[in-house]
């Protein structure tokens, strides 16, 4: 790349032009990236709507910490945000529906659901085997951690309720009323005019489809921006002798689509916005930070304070995850715009998961407010329910971020996803279904088989699971401490350690037999 100063004054305002405009495009197309993302959570909320509410009614089966996991993961991967699942689990606390103790595994399960979207977004660099493998690793950094962090700090908090007496320790202590209307959210003041155009959401709608036993009268999908007169005992969940006047000046309110409908519409149209985007945002940022300029670029953002501070470096970028989070309030969002940034190898993995970090931290501050927003008589159980959010994820970076060793771990298995969806690419959506759908689902058809038929069948699978991966690094860190025999899975029938039989009857079916042969020769390292 030339520098500025060594071109000719035309040459250098025409260069200066080009960025110049390029970088407003780049703006404009983030923030239709930004408006994408919210539309997505829109459609799923709109999709998933009544399907979540009937899942938090079953209080019986939230008592189950399995369960209650697995809903919260159900939950949020639905509705694409875990603001909304935890401002919903905020409201059922607060109106005594579900014990403040059986919403913890709940508000686990939505940090792993919420973590659907970066792997959603990476998908719209699977064009590129080398950019996919960067962004697939960078978005499953987030998930990796978070599973690592729920393995853990579940059983723990199962077993002596850590979580639950801490918080209510911190809240008997403090002297708190409720009704804090300061909530501010930086992002929805900015894209919130856009989305308005075509949709909006009744947040009352959702609380109440999970409060009320018989549902309401509402519809997700916000049809009334006026005031609604309610029936007789004042319950907003059931309005009546609303007027056209009030009607929301949105196109989907101005249709006769009914929830699902709007929903589908919406969802496809989404994910078509985000695709194209990111389809722009890489071209982009691929011509704007290329060659010197990209060495100096990946030089600043990846670089660790000098001599005996470097250790410092990590701490910092997990303080301006949790900031940028704050401000934003939205970590789908924040994380979501770094996994692009990934895969066209502008911010590397090892930096990519303190910022994830932050962003877990950061993101908790919605629940805070939304919990302070509340009658005094039930600031009390609504605070605690958010601190449990905030301990919760504060508690999985105090485990697994200092100690180098464990650091790790998360990073080399993101990188291992990675390497194996750029290699075989239908490897991505068997993840995206099984991780976020069909095995919380799996879980918890299980739990609700009784704790010995969930021993039965988890303890030896986790048994496996943990062999397999002890197993798998020494393979690659210390085979010498192996017998012969383990230091390969070559003794396997190769269905069981490998997904080339797998792959070739995809390609078969796909006709995408030369194109995975391709693929084959190429290099992956990280």
């Amino acid at each position: 790349m030339i520098f500025v100063t060594e071109l000719s004054t035309t040459k250098r305002t025409k260069l200066l032009i080009s960025i110049f405009v390029k970088t407003v495009v780049l703006l404009v197309f983030v923030y239709f990236f930004i408006c994408a993302l919210g539309f997505l959570t829109d459609a799923f909320q709109l999709l998933g709507g009544e399907a979540n509410a009937k899942i938090f009614k079953e209080n019986e089966v939230l008592s189950n910490p399995v369960a209650g996991l697995m809903i919260g993961i159900l939950a949020t991967a639905l509705i694409q945000s875990s603001s909304t699942t935890i401002s919903i689990v905020i409201a059922l606390a607060g109106s005594k529906t579900i014990p403040v103790r059986e919403t913890i595994p709940m508000i686990m399960g939505s940090n792993i659901g919420t973590t659907v979207t970066n792997t959603i977004v990476s998908l719209a660099q699977a064009g590129s085997r080398e950019e996919f493998r960067k962004a697939f690793g960078g978005a499953t950094i987030h998930d990796v951690f978070n599973w690592m962090c729920v393995i853990v700090l579940l059983p723990i908090e199962v077993i002596s309720g850590y979580l639950f007496h801490l918080t209510k320790a911190i809240v008997d202590s403090l002297d708190i009323s409720g009704s804090s209307k300061t909530k501010r959210d930086l992002l929805k003041t900015i894209t919130k005019p856009f989305i308005r155009l075509f949709v909006q959401i009744d947040k009352t709608a959702l609380k109440c489809k999970a409060i009320h036993v018989n549902g309401t009268s509402r519809t997700v999908l916000k049809r009334w921006c006026g005031k609604v007169w309610t029936s007789s005992n004042a319950d907003p969940c059931f309005p009546k002798n609303i007027t056209g006047d009030s009607r929301c000046k949105n196109l989907f309110a101005l249709s006769d689509l009914n929830d699902e409908e709007a929903g589908l519409i919406l969802t496809i149209a989404a994910l078509l916005l985000i695709v194209l985007c990111l389809f722009v945002v890489v071209k982009l940022l691929n011509s704007l930070f290329k060659g010197t300029m990209a060495s100096i670029i990946k030089r600043f953002i990846n670089a660790d304070f000098p001599g005996k501070f470097g250790w410092l470096t990590g701490y910092v970028a997990i303080l301006i995850g949790a900031g940028m989070t704050m401000i934003i309030q939205s970590s789908s969002v924040f994380t979501s715009t770094l996994t692009p940034l990934v895969g066209v190898g502008i911010v590397s993995m090892e930096r990519m998961f303190p910022l994830t970090i932050g962003s877990n931290i950061g993101t908790t501050v919605t629940g805070i407010l939304a919990a302070l927003a509340v009658s005094e008589s039930q600031v009390h159980l609504t605070l605690q329910v958010a601190l449990c959010h905030l301990f919760f994820n504060l508690s999985g970076t105090v485990l697994f971020y200092p100690i180098p060793f464990l650091r790790k771990i998360p990073i080399y298995l993101a990188k291992s996803l990675g390497n194996t969806t750029a290699q075989y690419r239908w490897f991505a959506i068997v993840y995206l279904v099984g991780m976020f759908f069909l095995l919380p689902a799996a879980f918890f058809a299980l739990s609700q088989g009784g704790p010995v038929v969930f021993m039965a069948v988890g303890i030896p699978f986790l048994t496996v699971l943990v062999i397999v991966i002890l197993v798998n690094i020494l393979q690659v860190k210390a085979p010498q401490c192996l017998p012969k025999q383990l230091r390969t899975w070559n003794f396997l029938p190769n269905w069981l350690h490998s997904l080339e039989p797998y792959d070739r009857v995809i390609s078969k079916i796909l006709c995408m037999k030369c194109c995975r042969n391709q693929g084959h020769k190429d290099n992956f390292k990280i």
